[in-house]
């Protein structure tokens, strides 16, 4: 798919990965909607100014479905259509599964994995009409491989993979691409107030012994749009971490 003049939709892209994957897709040349679940500050707007792209605001909860179909309505209204989706916008709620209670675990699930349903939900039909478009879910390394005191996040970014699989076997026959980015260890505002007896350990995890930049992670997420012949895939992009001998 040619990127130049088509319209991106990045859920949770007020910062870091989303951020990133953002500027890198209006970088060259690609219309932009910018997410979150609060206003959109007109100081990240202008962040955008000089790609001489169209970059809209658009705020809402991706845990309930007419929050999406609204937004996503919105972005049509605007742009003309919805071209490229991804589904960056995810938390966090970490505890050891003894102390999880249902509330810790849903709430997890509900934006991570049913907020990807919802927008997935939204854009499809459009996009199967037009036999064209590309859906890219930001997974985890954590999905594949699992981690201590995350079941919740574990479980909602495995449910992804299983998702951009069977969506993927959907909708393959239409023109629409579906594929993950199961990132591992990636710089941002989380990792840069951890101590560092914890960054060294988290360090000995990663075969090639760096933490991965947001700006590498939004390089996948283009290649993923372009490639017309790729789809159902999870690229891990984690320095090693996950590779199979």
């Amino acid at each position: 798919m040619e990127i130049k003049s088509k319209n991106v939709f990045v859920t949770g892209s007020t910062r870091g990965i989303g951020l990133a994957i953002a500027h890198k897709f209006a970088s060259l040349g690609a219309n932009v909607v910018l997410n979150g679940r609060s206003a959109i500050s007109e100081e990240l707007l202008a962040q955008f100014a000089d790609y001489g792209v169209k970059v809209c605001a658009i705020s809402g909860d991706i845990s309930k479905f007419e929050d999406a179909e609204r937004m996503v309505k919105e972005a049509t209204a605007i742009l003309g259509s919805v071209d490229i989706l991804v589904n960056n916008a995810g938390i966090t709620n970490d505890k050891l599964m003894l102390k999880m209670t249902e509330e810790d675990f849903e709430k997890v699930l509900k934006i991570n994995l049913t907020g990807a349903f919802n927008m997935t939900k939204s854009v499809l039909k459009p996009m199967t009409k037009a036999r064209e478009g590309a859906i890219i879910n930001v997974s985890s390394v954590v999905g594949l491989a699992g981690n201590i005191g995350q079941a919740n996040y574990a479980a909602s970014k495995a449910g992804l993979i299983g998702f951009t699989k069977s969506v993927a076997k959907e909708v393959a026959m239409r023109g629409v691409r579906v594929n993950a980015i199961a990132p591992g260890f990636i710089e941002s505002d989380m990792t840069d107030v951890i101590p560092e007896k914890m960054k060294e350990a988290m360090l000995s995890q990663i075969p090639m012994k760096v933490i991965g930049k947001p700006e590498q992670v939004a390089e996948v997420a283009v290649f993923l749009a372009q490639q017309e012949y790729l789809t159902g895939q999870v690229i891990a992009i984690d320095g090693g971490m996950t590779m199979q001998g």
